[in-house]
């Protein structure tokens, strides 16, 4: 894959994390990011939104142990459950809600903005 950064804006970066196309409705796939920081990656009818891929409760990958109902992502381990636009806890026993990340889709790719400093 291409890491090319498209734009900058002061330190954040845009960075390409995976094809439009690879990512099937309403089902979430991994993306990584070039340091190795894994997100989860979600088509909810042809919108894409991106997660931290690790539940803030019980550490889980959610894009492998993780089931997408409607707008939420459940996550298997203890059944918690976050919405995946906003990254809000939804269910109990999670209550830490999942960094969500700025996407922008241009053509079949899908770039994140970094934003951590």
């Amino acid at each position: 894959m291409n890491q090319q950064i498209i734009a900058t804006n002061n330190t954040n970066k845009w960075v390409p994390i995976c094809s439009f196309s690879e990512v099937e409705p309403g089902d979430v796939m991994q993306a990584e990011l070039p340091d190795g920081h894994k997100l989860a990656v979600y088509n909810l009818d042809g919108d894409i939104y991106v997660t931290d891929d690790r539940c803030t409760h019980g550490e889980a990958s959610l894009s492998e142990d993780g089931m997408v109902e409607g707008e939420e992502i459940e996550c298997t381990w203890h059944f918690g459950r976050f919405d995946i636009r906003t990254g809000k806890a939804c269910a109990m026993p999670c209550t830490v809600p999942l960094k969500t990340w700025n996407v922008e889709v241009q053509g079949d790719q899908v770039f994140v903005e970094d934003d951590r400093s």
